[in-house]
């Protein structure tokens, strides 16, 4: 298992591109924050889509690194999204992250969307990693 710092430092240094930041880490869950601004928006003012499927995979990586400690070829391998409501243009975008399955060689978590200040959710996803063998 990887600690919130040990992730953070992690992120850092070897995916420093990344937006979001980790909000908290621990017991097969993970929350993580996405700023929203200009460039997150598309046409019609709303939260794009990669913005938000960005902000989900971030939230099941780590998840997964504070359940398995740093892997880093620990890979996305599907990753499904159902919209459900228009975010706000406004706000960040929050990824709430659990796990449902940890085994040998594939993970399966699930993720929440929200604007923060919102309890309803923007955005459903369900995701799975390859885990290196």
């Amino acid at each position: 298992m990887a600690t919130k710092q040990e992730i953070e430092l992690f992120l850092k240094t070897d995916f420093p591109q990344a937006k979001c930041t980790v909000e908290s880490v621990g017991e097969k869950s993970a929350s993580v924050r996405h700023a929203i601004g200009f460039d997150e928006l598309r046409p019609g003012g709303t939260v794009s889509g990669p913005v938000l499927m960005t902000v989900a995979d971030y939230a099941l990586y780590v998840a997964i690194l504070g359940e398995i400690g740093i892997v880093a070829l620990t890979v996305t391998t599907s990753l499904n999204i159902n919209f459900m409501r228009k975010p706000s243009s406004t706000q960040d975008i929050i990824g709430k992250c659990t796990l449902l399955k940890v085994g040998k060689s594939l993970i399966v978590g699930e993720v929440s969307l929200y604007s923060e200040g919102d309890d309803e959710e923007v955005a459903h996803v369900v995701g799975t990693y390859s885990r290196p063998q």
